[in-house]
């Protein structure tokens, strides 16, 4: 265990918005650590050339660690189960967890060196990214805890059992985020309440999804239940900066907002909007933004 955490009190910013729910929800999110190294250049590099005048940072991050803090500040009770090196790396990304109030806990510290991801973002907010793994690779199914939770999220950043073992053991909703694409057994995807996929991603799944979310960037988003679209939303106008982790906020977004008991057409206008304002922001988890700035935020 890399550490252990009391339940932390939530950031001052997220509150449930009242009459949507008698209580905060709780969402357990299994999932990958990395320390982004980024990269901030004029333009992205074709292949074989060098770009200077690049700017340089460090930004926690990975799918899963970005989905738990997003889902912090939108007001839910968050756990992380992933894993981490013994390295300083780690202690950076479990700091910034815990900034934000997600339970630290479940995050194990194994013999491999933490993940990292390399970014290159240009001036219009288009990356490139390429991903160590490290530790990641080593969520093992019986690292995997998720009792207690009403969602497990999870992503593909990590071992594909370590996944269908929080599908097996998830008490309440089980939500998959199919990303980064990869081929996925029928039966995990027909396990899961909610699959949260790109228009590529969803092209590529087999099985039948109970219900299915399908991003289309600048378009918004549709949900469809059954092979039919059940709700739609625009997305918000913003001057895209970075779109490293929008992808992640608009996941967080939909399932807290579901949890919430909010209409599935208000719940995808909000994942939009979370997803927007990722967007409008530079890095990874800096950029995710709060329950307040996300309903203030004018629909597209």
């Amino acid at each position: 265990m890399f550490r252990a955490s009391s339940e932390p009190k939530p950031p001052a910013a997220c509150g449930i918005v009242a009459g949507l729910a008698t209580r905060r929800v709780s969402v357990t999110v299994v999932g990958s650590l990395n320390l982004d190294l980024v990269a901030r250049a004029p333009r992205l590099p074709r292949s074989g050339e060098t770009v200077g005048d690049a700017v340089f940072e460090r930004v926690p991050g990975g799918k899963g660690a970005n989905q738990a803090v997003a889902a912090a500040r939108l007001g839910a009770r968050t756990s992380m189960v992933g894993c981490v090196g013994r390295d300083d790396f780690a202690r950076e990304l479990v700091d910034a967890l815990d900034r934000d109030g997600v339970r630290t806990d479940r995050v194990r510290a194994v013999d491999a060196p933490t993940g990292v991801a390399v970014i290159v973002v240009d001036a219009t907010g288009e990356n490139t990214i390429v991903v160590a793994p490290g530790a990641n690779a080593h969520l093992t199914p019986e690292l995997v805890e998720v009792t207690g939770a009403d969602a497990v999220l999870c992503q593909l950043e990590v071992r594909l059992d370590a996944v269908a073992t929080a599908a097996e053991r998830a008490e309440g909703l089980f939500c998959l985020n199919a990303a980064p694409a990869q081929p996925l057994p029928p039966a995990l995807v027909e396990r899961a309440d909610l699959v949260i996929a790109n228009r590529y991603e969803a092209e590529a799944l087999t099985g039948e999804p109970r219900l299915l979310a399908v991003t289309l960037g600048a378009e918004g988003a549709v949900l469809v239940e059954g092979g039919r679209e059940v709700a739609r939303a625009s997305a918000p106008r913003v001057d895209a900066v970075d779109g490293t982790a929008a992808g992640d906020a608009f996941c967080a977004a939909l399932v807290v907002s579901l949890l919430e008991q909010r209409p599935r057409d208000e719940a995808l206008a909000r994942a939009c909007a979370a997803g927007a304002l990722a967007a409008s922001r530079f890095g990874a988890q800096p950029s995710l933004p709060t329950a307040a700035e996300v309903d203030g935020l004018p629909a597209g």
